[in-house]
């Protein structure tokens, strides 16, 4: 019998998202709780000591260590519970994932999470600077024609199944095409996308309101 699961953040911080998604994908039972941002949490000692960084989200598999970062996280999963096409064991054929799944976390949600979802959803509208948003706007695209290269000819970002890279690339396009600002036509992601959503996992840990996310608070994490 496999270890209860347990992880801590709240259902529309996109990094709990992706690791929420990544646990449907492989078949994982959890145990959630909601931590961070209205439901508070992350100064209370017990989660400090877990993560002296106050960010979810946490996971902790049984009676193993608690886990923070998204990436280690993943990471973790899938060298623990995934397969070869998800995360394999050949050293040079995981290290193509993981490349992507960095190209993804890097250059893509950190360029989108602040400089664009801030800006739109957690700024009010009286305050936006529709200037910046689209200057960020377009530099992120211009990093997102490098994955509209790839997904011309493959069905996920490395080969024709889902991989961990797809999780780190795949949970932020929600709300890019969810938002409201204009963007440019990038078909081969939108057919990605649309992929994306047709995966039970994906409709139900990613596709999620962020309604209580439209305010100017300050949060630790997303």
């Amino acid at each position: 019998m496999r270890p209860v699961i347990t992880v801590w953040g709240r259902a529309d911080s996109s990094n709990v998202q992706a690791v929420m998604w990544c646990l449907a994908e492989l078949d994982l039972s959890v145990q959630r709780h909601d931590v961070g941002h209205r439901f508070g949490g992350t100064d209370a000692p017990d989660f400090i000591e877990m993560n002296p960084n106050r960010t979810v989200p946490v996971l902790r598999d049984g009676d193993g260590p608690a886990l923070w970062e998204t990436g280690a996280i993943l990471r973790y999963l899938g060298a623990r519970y995934g397969d070869e096409v998800f995360w394999p064991k050949d050293l040079d054929a995981r290290t193509e994932v993981d490349r992507w799944a960095e190209w993804a976390k890097i250059n893509v949600a950190l360029a989108f999470t602040g400089p664009v979802f801030w800006r739109v959803v957690r700024t009010k509208a009286a305050d936006r600077d529709w200037t910046a948003i689209r200057k960020a706007v377009e530099t992120l695209e211009e990093t997102l024609e490098i994955a509209e290269a790839r997904l011309a000819h493959r069905s996920y970002l490395v080969g024709d199944a889902l991989s961990l890279s797809d999780i780190q690339f795949g949970h932020v396009l929600y709300r890019y095409f969810d938002i409201a600002i204009e963007r440019r036509n990038l078909p081969a992601i939108a057919a990605y996308f649309d992929r994306l959503t047709a995966r039970p996992a994906y409709r139900d840990n990613v596709m999620v309101s962020y309604d209580a996310l439209r305010s100017d608070q300050d949060v630790r994490a997303i």
